[in-house]
């Protein structure tokens, strides 16, 4: 017996296969940790049918997060899709482990993430995909741990990437400032010290924290934006951030907008730090 699929269902299919065909599951191999780690890369469309090379922005997940979260946690469907085709880029939404801040371990071989992403993840991708290698083309932005990220790898290595974003950000990894239970309090503090040891939270800052970067951020020339919900436990330490970056008169951009530590407030700010990044990318080879 023959199935009949109508026409609605024959176009729905073939668009699924359309978005399904921009994403692509690696996994990188780490000698730092001597494990794989997996990443998502989507593509613009067109990317298969072309000889273009493209820029390329990185999307760093939360402190509990995967990979897979920016694809699957979005309150709008297949946004990155839609992000990487308005803007012609491709965008690498790689994993690491839990909250690990994106840093290189002092202590433990097993978290050497800042390693991974300069010296393993970027060059896999730009070997292996059609990338504009140069840091006029690469830009980087994250949420909550992510942002941390995202400001810390590029205020250490400004000659990878031309713009760096924070969403809701672990701007300082100081529990005291974030507005949470005693009981994650806790638990945040005692993987801190299981991964960096004994450090000191109070100013001047330790370089494991983003707040303790400010200097470097002040003459690099990344275009830096950073927002925060109002209604997120992490709101002071962004403020922190914004004032000491007006002390020392680095150039940001910096907002406040309604909303909390969700999905639907990333997912509303992603399009704000595509935007831009887009406006300081450069587009040609």
């Amino acid at each position: 017996m023959i199935k009949k699929i109508s026409l609605t269902s024959w176009i729905f299919l073939l668009f699924q296969n359309i978005l399904f065909s921009q994403v692509d599951t690696i996994e990188v191999f780490s000698q730092a940790m001597n494990k794989s780690l997996k990443a998502a890369v989507v593509k613009p469309e067109g990317y298969s049918e072309n000889n273009k090379s493209y820029p390329t922005i990185f999307l760093l997940h939360g402190g509990s997060g995967s990979f897979s979260d920016w694809h699957k946690k979005t309150t709008e469907p297949n946004l990155l899709n839609k992000l990487a085709n308005q803007y012609e880029v491709i965008i690498v939404t790689p994993g690491v482990g839990p909250s690990s801040y994106y840093y290189d371990s002092p202590i433990l071989d097993s978290v050497k993430y800042e390693t991974y992403f300069i010296e393993e993840l970027i060059p896999f991708i730009d070997k292996n995909y059609r990338t504009i290698n140069n840091r006029n083309s690469r830009a980087i932005t994250g949420l909550s741990m992510g942002g941390h990220g995202s400001l810390m790898l590029s205020a250490k290595h400004p000659e990878l990437f031309i713009a760096a974003g924070s969403m809701s950000g672990v701007m300082n990894i100081d529990t005291r400032m974030w507005k949470v239970s005693d009981e994650f309090r806790k638990l945040r503090l005692s993987g801190q010290k299981a991964m960096l040891g004994e450090i000191n939270y109070d100013s001047p800052f330790t370089e494991y924290t983003v707040v303790g970067l400010v200097e470097k951020m002040k003459d690099n020339g990344i275009s830096l934006i950073i927002d925060c919900g109002v209604d997120d436990f992490l709101l002071e330490t962004n403020r922190q951030i914004h004032q000491l970056l007006l002390q020392n008169q680095t150039p940001h951009e910096y907002t406040e907008r309604p909303g909390a530590h969700t999905w639907q407030y990333w997912t509303e700010a992603l399009p704000y730090h595509l935007l831009f990044i887009n406006r300081v990318l450069i587009k040609q080879p």
